[in-house]
């Protein structure tokens, strides 16, 4: 297991991208992950700035902490973490105590392996996989993901009862040329590794071309785009938000041009099952609107047991009259066909769950054997 125990700066918001920024490196077990300088923009070019809002410095622990918080090392994971302890703190002012809350940095294979394609190594659960099984070894006391990259099953004694408010679940586009997806010229290259992306990009911009294992972190991803290695790319809006780097979004992508991954910019907890204390303190944190609405995305994705090589997208939501709506699509890989369909129904975990599970079965029927093979 490589993890390593580190502290996070309190001014992990940083200043204005405009000054050039340099963030200090973690260290996880006697190597660094890269630093990322911010370079200076200048009246005469627009630079996208590959900033980490988080700065880390390694930390030895004298004193055992009440909650260990188990991470991945990226300066999105590290976010989400901080933003986890700061309403653990809100929620039990003990918990304020110098050391009481230590946040654990897990390298996960997926963080370690970005030459292939994701569906090439094993999927979704690249991600959480070695962060489980700290959880399972109680190397740590809960474990905080990102929704979107948490299989639709769980593994055995560990239980994920608690979801943040959810974050803004459309995408960005951000371009150095371009205003917009429709502004640019026949066969500009789009870096994207999601294949939900890349089929709804190419269904309704056929001209375009996609750069598909466009992946890292997202100031190596904005890195690549200043580079030149693509014309533009696509991120969550969600987690350039909680990096306080929504500056370098070129426009924001309505629902309809791009409905989002399923349980897109939604932060879950996890813990073990038999961990009564962490259930309390979770208890306390969870978004019930939150939790319903990505329950019933996921039963649409296991239903249609997605994968990183499927492209799915679901999303659900509150409407004005307080019922549910659900709008699900399915692609295939080239874009050359894309099947949609939305549910209505109460707001209730039932309910919701009925609701993804018949989307999901409704485009299983209509797609037909063979659909994702294309």
């Amino acid at each position: 297991m490589e993890a390593a125990i580190a502290t996070v700066n309190e001014a992990h918001f940083c200043k204005k991208l405009r000054n050039p920024v340099t963030f200090a490196s973690v260290s996880v077990l006697g190597s660094s992950l890269p630093h990322f300088k911010s370079p200076a923009l200048t009246p005469r070019c627009r630079i996208f700035v590959t900033k980490a809002s988080v700065a880390v410095e390694e930390k030895i622990r004298t004193k055992a902490a009440v909650i260990r918080i188990g991470t991945r090392g990226s300066p999105l994971a590290l976010a989400q973490a901080y933003e986890t302890r700061d309403k653990l703190i809100k929620s039990h002012p003990e918990l304020a105590e110098d050391r009481a809350i230590q946040i654990v940095i897990i390298k996960t294979t997926g963080d370690k392996i970005l030459s292939q394609p994701l569906a090439d190594i094993g999927g979704k659960g690249l991600f959480t996989k070695e962060i489980d099984e700290a959880l399972l070894n109680s190397e740590i006391d809960i474990a905080v993901h990102s929704m979107k990259d948490v299989p639709t099953y769980l593994p055995e004694k560990t239980v994920l009862p608690c979801n943040l408010p959810r974050e803004d679940v459309r995408d960005a586009f951000i371009c150095l040329t371009a205003a917009s997806l429709a502004e640019l010229p026949v066969s500009s290259i789009v870096g994207t590794a999601s294949l939900r992306r890349k089929s709804q990009l190419l269904n309704r911009y056929p001209s375009l071309k996609v750069q598909e294992n466009f992946r890292g972190n997202v100031q190596t991803r904005l890195k690549k785009l200043n580079e030149g290695v693509v014309q533009a790319t696509l991120l969550a809006l969600a987690g350039l938000k909680r990096l306080n780097m929504t500056e370098n979004v070129t426009c924001v992508l309505s629902i309809e041009d791009m409905l989002p991954a399923v349980a897109q910019g939604a932060i879950g907890i996890a813990c073990r099952s038999d961990d009564e204390k962490m259930a309390t303190y979770l208890a306390s944190l969870n978004h019930e609107d939150t939790r319903l609405a990505i329950s019933c995305e996921r039963a649409f994705l296991e239903k249609l047991e997605g994968s990183c090589r499927t492209p799915i997208a679901g999303y659900a939501n509150r409407d004005e009259d307080g019922n549910c709506i659900f709008k699900a699509l399915v692609a295939s890989p080239d874009g050359t066909r894309v099947l949609e369909t939305s549910r209505k129904g109460p707001y209730s975990f039932g309910d919701m769950i009925n609701m993804g599970v018949d989307a999901g079965e409704e485009l299983l029927s209509r797609a037909g054997h063979g659909f994702f093979d294309h």
